[in-house]
């Protein structure tokens, strides 16, 4: 395969190294280092293979912990079901806007408060958003500022979740008929 083969940015250099790319990257290599674990190929390259490959997760591991410090531990915690709110607002508010992956989760976790979805709904990663507008424990001045993004994902779910405003579900929910509407007439 050529280099020219595969997938190019437009402009090189232009796609931030975020954490949700990095941890991607380090958990594809740990598949790679899996796979070549199972193949019959000769002692000697397979020591050498392993030993690239584990440089390049370590490397991986240390660009992780340069954008967020003890990376690994914090989205331990983030994963915990029984972690506390007031710990995954605390990690929230310290971690580091490129720290995509760990505030994408902090979004997800069920007992992530609505202060702490309050201000994800501002982060610019799409994802985080989207799980704000239909977290349960978003609130309605939240999802109402969530509404006015005119992004159709983001209004669309804000109309589905039960914490709005039943006035402003009503609308965000007549706005999906037309939409509907619209589109089927053509």
């Amino acid at each position: 395969m050529r280099r020219s083969d595969l997938v190019q940015s437009p402009t090189k250099g232009s796609t931030p190294r975020t954490t949700q790319i990095v941890f991607g990257e380090r958990q594809h290599l740990l598949r790679v280092l899996d796979s070549l674990e199972t193949t019959d190929v000769p002692q000697v390259r397979l020591n050498q293979e392993r030993r690239l490959i584990e440089e390049l997760i370590h490397e991986r591991t240390r660009e992780l912990n340069h954008i967020n410090s003890s990376w690994d531990e914090k989205v331990g915690v983030v994963l915990n079901a029984d972690s506390k709110a007031e710990m995954l607002d605390k990690l929230a508010r310290e971690a580091p806007e490129s720290d995509y992956y760990l505030l994408r989760l902090i979004s997800e976790h069920p007992k992530v408060s609505s202060k702490t979805l309050a201000r994800l709904a501002k982060h610019p990663y799409a994802a985080i958003r989207e799980n704000v507008a239909r977290h349960p424990n978003a609130d309605p001045v939240t999802l109402g500022w969530l509404a006015r993004d005119r992004s159709q994902p983001l209004w669309y779910l804000v109309a589905f979740n039960p914490n709005t405003p039943s006035v402003l579900r009503r609308k965000l929910q007549e706005r999906l008929r037309k939409l509907g509407q619209s589109s089927s007439s053509k």
